[in-house]
């Protein structure tokens, strides 16, 4: 049962916790360098280093796994209130209904006799789940799941952390920099190239802003961290 409820799962769910993984580890390895490069900024104890970006790592992963588990479980509320509210008006107000999914054929170029029928005839075999999709986008029992989306950015904010904490704290003291930027450059080019292949965008475009960024990041928190 847990297998085909898994091969039933929309390419919305499937992207939901996708999403939450690409978002959570940008957000692990920017966050982490973040803290590890401010640090060492101001000292050379690789002990308190390694500390404070496993701390910051833990910290990161665990914040965004609340936040991700607490806004898709919005959405999920959200979107069940939409389908109560509609199977209410299919009892209270089914012309309506009908009306609304004509129309919505119609406007696809269906003749308004023929968009008409359409929309009795879905409303006859499956009513809730044709007004559920065509007015609220919704395919009705699937639901975006607030757990998956956790754990996916829990495990891939420390995933996306780990690049920079072992690159600052496990490399040779004369390559400890040179190595961090190669592990943030990297980490964030990987997590520049999956949202682009998610969101269908420019996958080069993608990869260098992500680079930028991870590298602007390293030079203002070294700023941060040589003031004090």
């Amino acid at each position: 049962m847990a297998k085909k409820k898994r091969q039933e799962q929309t390419m919305n769910e499937k992207l939901n916790a996708l999403r939450a993984g690409v978002l959570g580890s940008n957000d692990g390895v920017l966050t982490v360098v973040g803290v590890l490069v401010s640090v060492a900024a101001a000292t050379t104890d690789n002990f308190t280093i390694f500390i404070a970006g496993l701390s910051d790592l833990l910290a990161c992963a665990f914040s965004m796994a609340s936040g991700e588990y607490a806004s898709v479980s919005t959405q999920k509320d959200t979107e069940k209130a939409a389908v109560e509210r509609e199977e209410k008006l299919l009892q209270t107000d089914r012309a309506a209904e009908v009306a609304v999914v004509a129309d919505y054929y119609h406007q696809k170029g269906i003749t308004v006799q023929t968009a008409q029928r359409i929309a009795e005839d879905l409303l006859n075999k499956k009513p809730l789940e044709t007004v559920v999709r065509i007015k609220c986008g919704i395919q009705l029992g699937h639901y975006m799941n607030p757990w998956e989306a956790a754990f996916a950015s829990l495990f891939s904010a420390a995933a996306g952390g780990i690049f920079p904490l072992f690159a600052m704290t496990f490399s040779p003291a004369g390559f400890k920099w040179y190595t961090t930027i190669l592990a943030v450059a990297f980490a964030s080019a990987l997590t520049g190239y999956i949202s682009s292949k998610l969101g269908n965008g420019l996958v080069k475009i993608a990869v260098i802003r992500n680079i930028v960024i991870g590298l602007i990041t390293i030079c203002i928190h070294y700023g941060v961290g040589k003031l004090f």
